[in-house]
């Protein structure tokens, strides 16, 4: 296998000499191609089988994972494996052989949070690295220095850790590699240990089939306790998932909160700067099944905000408006920071809401000759609107003056998916480029 090689931890004195690892999310290979065009260090994939994302997953096949670890690998990046399913027997019994094909491609680590199965690897797989997943829920120095006594060499810190609680481990763990999500979605569970969807609808998000149960529409009614036990409406909250009518399910509150509906989105990007100075040495954005589009975005966001935290610039407040436009639940930044103070709330105040986008298309190609680029239709855009050139060699805006369909007759208005059309752009690499309409 290849070897992997990763830049020794560094004091948190000594931490904003050197950037992070920023770590993007691979559902299918597509999106492997956006997360390392736009600027991923890293990323990583499942396979559906030992991975928690069986969905909107085309590394079911070998081939599949052997053609996204060799484009990663040309590209200079490295490519971690997702193997963080809580198994029962039946997985257990043919990991080994099902891993074999595998672990001779050369993933640069292994993704892991089960004790046997990183223990099958460790034994017969002793040079494969092993980084531990967030759902081991490592949430201490101790727990992480037990780890490192096993051979593992990354930990994915627990998402319920505050910054502060996170500098502490670096402290404490000074040769130990630490990760932290940064970006996406979060359970309302232990960090990811769920049990809404097996209970509803007996697919485990536990092995990588949640419906998502925590997102579904429900109607919310009072209720309470009578003198028997029985619950009665009243004080006590139900809840009446939109799919059951008349069953009601009640929310029990304790002195922390209640559980059970969805929660926003994670954003830390305001955040990246204290992470580098305190030597996290990876930065991960959540989010294996969502678009190319998002991967894009989200990469190219974190991006800037690393190379502006090691490069000593302040933090631009513009980049949560960038993450603004993004389809989400709204954003919160989890447990990183409970009482934000007076720099937080100006960033919150000043960042700029005015131009909100839609994704309205993805460039296919370019002819110099004719100066026009092929773009494949995604949202309805039209002639006058102004548009946001997303790419990896950076973003402009322009006014769109003219379109034409494939045949070369004028065109008004894209009415949406499934047509494609052609624009005029100054001449310039448009490889994986996209476009966003800014709607105000």
């Amino acid at each position: 296998p290849r070897p992997y090689i990763f830049a020794p931890v560094r004091s948190a004195a000594t931490a904003s000499m050197k950037a992070p690892e920023l770590l993007a999310p691979a559902g299918n290979t597509r999106n492997l191609r956006y997360a390392i065009a736009y600027g991923a260090d890293a990323v990583y994939a499942g396979m559906p089988r030992y991975s928690l994302r069986v969905r909107n997953n085309d590394f079911n096949r070998v081939e599949n994972l052997a053609a996204g670890i060799e484009a990663v690998h040309a590209s200079g990046k490295a490519f971690f494996l997702a193997s963080n399913v809580l198994p029962h027997n039946s997985k257990v019994k043919t990991f080994l052989a099902d891993m074999e094909p595998v672990i001779a491609l050369g993933p640069d680590a292994l993704i892991m949070a089960d004790p046997g199965l990183i223990m099958l690897v460790r034994e017969r797989w002793p040079d494969t690295p092993v980084h531990l997943s967030v759902q081991a829920n490592t949430m201490n120095y101790a727990s992480v220095r037990f780890w490192q006594q096993q051979g593992i060499k990354r930990i994915i810190l627990s998402r319920e850790l505050s910054l502060d609680q996170v500098e502490e481990i670096r402290q404490a763990c000074p040769d130990m590699e630490l990760e932290v999500f940064v970006h996406g979605a979060l359970c309302i569970a232990y960090s990811g240990r769920c049990l809404l969807s097996g209970y509803f609808n007996h697919r485990d998000a536990n092995q990588g089939t949640c419906t998502n149960s925590c997102r579904w529409d429900y109607k919310v009614s009072d209720a309470g306790v009578d003198i028997s036990g029985d619950i009665r409406p009243a004080r006590i909250g139900l809840i009446e998932e939109s799919g059951r009518p008349g069953e009601l399910m009640p929310i029990e509150e304790d002195e922390h909160g209640t559980y059970i509906l969805n929660s926003r989105d994670l954003r830390a990007v305001q955040h990246v700067e204290r992470l580098v100075r305190m030597g996290v040495d990876s930065l991960k954005i959540e989010g294996r099944t969502k678009s190319h589009y998002y991967v894009a975005r989200t990469t190219q966001v974190y991006r800037r905000a690393i190379d502006d935290a090691v490069a000593g610039r302040p933090f631009d407040p513009g980049l949560l408006g960038s993450l603004d436009n993004l389809a989400s639940r709204g954003y919160t930044d989890g447990f990183f920071q409970r009482h934000h103070d007076h720099e937080y709330q100006n960033y919150i105040d000043g960042h700029s809401k005015s131009v909100t986008q839609r994704f309205v298309g993805e460039l296919l190609g370019y002819d110099p000759h004719s100066g026009l680029a092929e773009v494949e239709v995604k949202n309805k855009f039209r002639v006058g609107d102004r548009l946001e050139l997303i790419s990896p060699r950076g973003n402009r805006s322009f006014l769109l003056q003219s379109m034409q369909d494939q045949n070369g007759a004028p065109m008004q208005e894209a009415p949406g998916a499934g047509y494609r059309v052609r624009i005029p752009l100054e001449a310039g690499d448009y490889a994986l480029g996209l476009l966003a309409r800014n709607l105000a």
